[in-house]
């Protein structure tokens, strides 16, 4: 077969036995052009080509380079489709000549392609595209990406006591690092500027064929599939679009082969580097490959990595805090008073029934064990604790922005501008159904108001058919509102979205309320028991089921609301991508929020609360009482509640769904396989588009960002009830960075690799949350804890300065007598107890304002309050010294920045020196052709272009026969300091514009 003339590609019909088994999965057949990207769809009806009369024969389409064979009727590059002997169905034959034209749409693009063998009868087909140089070139200058130069620099080094103190912390991490080229430190730092195919003297290209690298191809393969068109066929953009529609199944980039090492490989690829130091669970210890997760992966992968390491890092000095003070906590609960006179059975003191009728009085002295588990986590050392956790958010906040700017200025990412996006498949149909709606809203209001006389004159029509265009302009209305959806149109979706979010709301707290309504009815149930034991063992029991069936609920609920999240977002119809990830966002953090904390809300600031006194309850369903406070507080059930949940989520939903729902799925996948014939496997083993995919689809970072923000709010909203949070929060992340790292490198296709300079609406979410949790971690020490009272109670009620008595003091007397018919223990007239206790702040039976509130009540409500406002105003006055003091950009970095500037322009003036000399160099020799532009000559009208001192240097031949041409502004060069190859320095020194 002969190449069409002028053509430099090689058109390869079947697979040569030359090309090395190892390239043949990520290249063409020819084994020299890579695979960039590849469309896959399905065949559902039996297909074949005119041009080919051999079944395993490849289609090669490269911009014409295989013509028709003689005697056939299509064009070059043009596959002509035939259809078996039965009629095709016009679904399948439409979504065929949407696939001919979108691709014949990208061979004009200058992308090449590939087919698989078009007589396959059933299961996936590959379409391979391939970018050549001059597509990458004029892409690349598109997209301004930023590739290095030849010019580079040396980084600055540390002197004196930071180089030595450098050295010796580069020593201790040589450990920790991974072994992967790109993590190695180098002290020369390459310049990166925007590729321009003028300019392509300034960079470093041994090879056009490597000069890109794998991720940087796709993405280019990928902008130019997002933006193609098929007008012709259904009037659609992208190739999201298509595959919405099921014109293709999927589009994606291809791995860089197997992530599996056979034998004693020299050189590994990026996939087998990341898999062997980053996503075995053997390297746990090791810092992240970061720029090479980048490379591979993208910036917005890249990014989110990079946030989750500096996330687990930050958590290790919170742990360590966190541990100090469980363990002052230990060490203290054999000395604490209040635990002491608590657990003392001499004290006696008598406290009121628990529930109505079956319960009997019972003695304080039995809540020992609450008391001093209370004591762990209820101690003066939690205040040091949430004011440290305060101020560990700002730090984490301040020091990843900081880490965020290094790695903008590291990959290239400074200066880079916001890509222009394209709507999204529903934006587009729903406006394409917009429009034939209004044209034929038009086409009615048009025959309604043509004229109904036609019998006037041609001379009077004349006259009045300006009339009827502005009528018939009126009636069309103003055409830009076609261009898109306005409020109007998105009104039934923001109904159903605000709607459906209140009633997801009513549902979570109908499950708190369920809960609730449970712990009150089993505490009855279990008060009636005449077994002793399970009498004792009321509160743990209760406390510890109830923790469970809301562990179970949370669990049920947020994959629900993950769901409701994404059917919300679609009824809003949301132009790009990047507006309906925000709005998923937004609703999917709102709802989950809210489901997994309204339990611990209620627990840490309306429990015990309501609940009345003895003698005047309040009731639930006229039948039981609220639930109340255990006697050591409700601080050791807010820890039980948070510990629960946060460690079941983290075990259930975070790790076994993500461990066990990819092995069930590969499992599946592997049963499913068995029927497919033994050389069809081996067939699929052989090329890397098979194996991709078979692989998971990537469907974007939000479950994993998801997860890791509920578990911030874990650790920092109510970190003053369970210290141990950021340990727990520090071990699940060790094991859940090498989750996601073996997910994405071994289970899930290849991402295409896209741009971000940050993480986006997160960092909004994670401050936020930290200042939210100033004001809930405020809360909780003052209104939940018994903080507060004992600071109250020591220095304004103790007659001794010391704890002593305390207990007493927090005590309010109730006279049994005066128990409402029927609430009073059926043991009382047994026992002759007149008074009994009850946790309050009330006045006694004897005074003249029985149950009323005492004074004390109001001292520490005082007090609560002042402690709210005064921790409140602290914490954020040193959260905001916190952010003054650390700048957002390293120093380093900005110095870096103003170097990299004054080089490039460096770089440009030298370039200009030498196009200037060059013109000196024509001028002087040939001076007869300056005023003849027609013959190499300088052209007069261009002169003006010049620097003063060369137009001058160039002699009066620019002026000669005519005025002289005003001069035009200054190149930025002249700007610059003074240019010493100017050959009138004095004149240039300043330009005025």
């Amino acid at each position: 077969m002969q190449n069409s003339p002028g053509e430099d590609k090689i058109p390869v019909v079947g697979c040569s036995p030359r090309t090395p088994p190892e390239r043949n999965s990520l290249f063409f057949s020819d084994g020299r052009r890579k695979v960039d990207y590849v469309l896959a769809f399905h065949h559902r009806r039996q297909t074949f080509t005119r041009a080919s009369s051999a079944h395993d024969r490849l289609s090669i389409i490269s911009n014409g380079n295989l013509p028709p064979p003689t005697g056939s009727a299509g064009g070059p590059g043009e596959v002509c489709v035939e259809l078996g002997p039965d009629p095709p169905d016009p679904a399948e034959a439409e979504m065929i000549l949407i696939r001919e034209e979108f691709e014949a749409s990208l061979i004009e693009a200058g992308l090449e392609m590939e087919r698989d063998n078009e007589l396959k009868t059933h299961g996936p087909s590959f379409t391979r595209l391939h970018a050549p140089w001059l597509v990458l070139a004029r892409e690349a200058e598109f997209l301004k990406i930023k590739v290095p130069t030849k010019k580079s620099y040396e980084l600055k080094e540390d002197s004196g006591l930071s180089a030595r103190m450098n050295m010796v912390w580069r020593k201790l991490n040589q450990p920790f690092l991974p072994n992967v080229p790109q993590q190695e430190e180098s002290r020369i730092k390459l310049i990166s500027y925007c590729f321009s195919r003028d300019k392509l003297h300034l960079y470093d290209i041994e090879s056009k064929d490597t000069f890109f690298d794998n991720a940087t191809r796709a993405r280019i393969v990928y902008e130019i599939l997002r933006r193609t068109a098929c007008v012709r066929t259904c009037q659609t953009m992208g190739i999201t679009t298509l595959i919405a529609n099921g014109v293709y199944d999927s589009a994606f980039p291809l791995h860089d082969g197997d992530y599996k090492v056979v034998g004693q490989s020299e050189k590994k690829n990026d996939r087998q580097l990341l898999q062997d130091e980053w996503a075995r669970y053997g390297a746990f210890y090791k810092y992240q490959p970061v720029d090479l997760i980048r490379k591979y992966f993208g910036e917005k992968i890249g990014l989110y990595f990079a946030w989750l390491g500096v996330y687990t890092q930050l958590l290790i000095p919170a742990s360590i805090v966190g541990i100090i003070v469980f363990c002052y906590g230990v060490a203290t609960v054999d000395t604490d008073v209040p635990s002491l006179e608590m657990c003392d059975e001499l004290q006696n003191f008598t406290m009121c029934p628990l529930c109505d009728g079956a319960c009997d009085f019972w003695h304080l002295s039995t809540a020992c064990g609450t008391a001093r588990a209370s004591h762990l986590f209820d101690n003066p050392a939690t205040v040091f604790f949430a004011i440290f956790m305060s101020l560990w958010v700002a730090m984490f906040l301040e020091h990843w922005k900081r880490r965020q700017i290094s790695l903008n200025h590291k990959w290239d990412l400074t200066g880079m501008e916001e890509e222009e996006e394209h709507p999204r498949p529903k934006y587009e149909t729903t406006l394409i159904q917009k429009r034939q709606k209004m044209q034929r809203t038009n086409k009615k209001k048009k025959k309604k108001t043509e004229p109904e006389k036609q019998e006037e004159g041609m001379t009077e029509a004349g006259k009045d058919r300006w009339k009827q265009r502005l009528l018939s302009a009126m009636a069309a209305g103003p055409p830009h509102i076609y261009n898109k959806l306005t409020w109007r149109d998105r009104l039934p979706g923001y109904f159903i979205n605000i709607s459906s979010i209140l009633f997801m709301f009513g549902l979570t707290f109908s499950a708190v309320f369920g809960v609730i309504v449970y712990r009150i009815t089993v505490s009855a149930l279990m008060a009636m028991s005449p077994d002793t034991e399970v009498k004792s063992n009321v509160r743990v029991t209760v406390t510890a089921t109830a923790v469970i069936i809301n562990l179970v609920v949370i669990l049920i609920l947020d994959e629900i609301y993950g769901a409701v999240a994404v059917w919300l977002t679609e009824l809003e119809i949301p132009k790009t991508e990047n507006d309906f990830e925000e709005h998923l966002i937004l609703k999917a953090f709102l709802l989950k929020f809210m489901n997994a904390y309204a339990p611990i809300f209620y627990v840490a600031f309306f429990k015990g609360r309501f609940a009345g006194r003895p003698g005047d309850y309040v009731y639930v369903f006229t039948e039981h009482r609220m639930e109340e406070c255990a006697p050591g507080g409700c601080l050791i059930e807010l820890c039980i509640q948070l510990s629960i949940i946060m460690l079941g989520k983290q075990l259930i939903q975070n790790n076994i769904f993500e461990i066990g729902i990819p092995k069930l799925k590969k499992l599946y996948r592997s049963l499913k396989s068995k029927g497919v014939a033994a050389e069809e496997r081996e067939e699929q083993r052989a090329h890397q588009w098979n194996m991709d995919y078979a692989l998971v689809p990537f469907e974007g970072l939000t479950p994993e960002y998801m997860e890791m923000i509920i578990q911030f709010g874990f650790v920092s909203l109510f970190v003053a009830s369970f210290p141990l949070a950021p340990l727990f929060a520090l071990l699940n992340n060790v094991i859940e960075i090498r989750l996601d790292a073996k997910k994405f490198v071994t289970e899930l296709r290849r991402p295409d690799a896209l741009r971000a300079k940050d993480i986006g609406i997160w960092y909004n979410i994670l401050s936020g949350m930290g200042k939210f949790s100033v004001i809930i971690n405020a809360f909780v020490i003052s209104f939940t804890s018994d903080f507060i009272p004992r600071l109250v109670y020591l220095y304004m009620f103790s007659n001794t300065g010391t704890m002593h008595g305390f207990i007493d003091h927090t005590l309010s007397y109730f006279n049994v007598s005066n128990f409402r018919p029927g609430t009073a223990p059926d043991t009382l007239p047994l026992t002759g107890i007149t008074v009994c206790r009850y946790k309050d702040y009330r006045e006694p039976p004897w005074s003249p304002d029985a149950y009323q509130f005492s004074k004390q009540y109001w001292c520490v409500l005082a007090a609560r309050l002042a402690f709210v406002i005064m921790f409140q105003n602290l914490v954020m006055f040193l959260s905001l010294l916190v952010d003054w003091v650390i700048p957002d950009i390293p120093k380093t970095i900005s110095e870096q920045l103003k170097r990299e500037k004054t080089l490039l322009v460096d770089v440009f003036l030298h370039e200009e020196k030498e196009k200037y000399r060059l013109l000196q160099s024509l001028f002087s020799k040939d001076p007869t052709r300056l005023g003849q532009p027609g013959q190499g000559g300088l052209d007069p009208a261009r002169c003006h272009t010049l620097p003063p001192g060369l137009a001058q240097a160039s002699g009066d031949e620019c002026g000669r026969g005519g005025p002289r041409a005003r001069c035009r502004a200054a190149s930025f060069s002249q700007f610059t300091r003074q240019m010493s190859f100017s050959p009138v320095p004095d004149r240039v020194k300043h330009t005025a514009v």
